[in-house]
């Protein structure tokens, strides 16, 4: 792997274990667990896809091409969906912080990456 994409990788690495956690929880019942569904669609399914874009992200070089920075801004807004800022609204929160903050956190970081090499 390139050493200019490790620190992008780090970043989709953590979003894909992040959301293989809630994944498990959702499978397994465990609160704070996403709801099955949300309105639109049904939660799984959209993990499913915000994990294979993470990972179709890594494959291809999350900075090197065009390709895998769309992958990689995707991933991150994907990613946005399930830790954005409007989980600060959730009744849970208290319970689902540090997962929100981080979640956060690694988007910001990936999105820095990302256009810091897009100049």
């Amino acid at each position: 792997m390139n050493p200019m994409n490790r620190p992008a990788a780090a970043m989709l690495a953590a979003l894909i274990v992040l959301q293989l956690v809630m994944l498990g929880a959702l499978f397994a019942g465990v609160a704070p667990h996403p709801p099955a569904t949300i309105p639109l669609f049904g939660i799984a399914p959209f993990i499913a896809v915000s994990l294979s874009v993470a990972v179709a992200a890594i494959v291809v070089g999350p900075i090197e091409t065009i390709y895998g920075k769309s992958l990689s801004v995707l991933a991150g807004l994907l990613a946005l969906l399930s830790y954005g800022p409007q989980k600060y609204l959730d009744p849970q929160f208290a319970s689902i912080w540090p997962s929100v903050v981080f979640g956060q956190i690694t988007v910001l970081a990936l999105f820095i990456l990302v256009f810091r090499k897009a100049r």
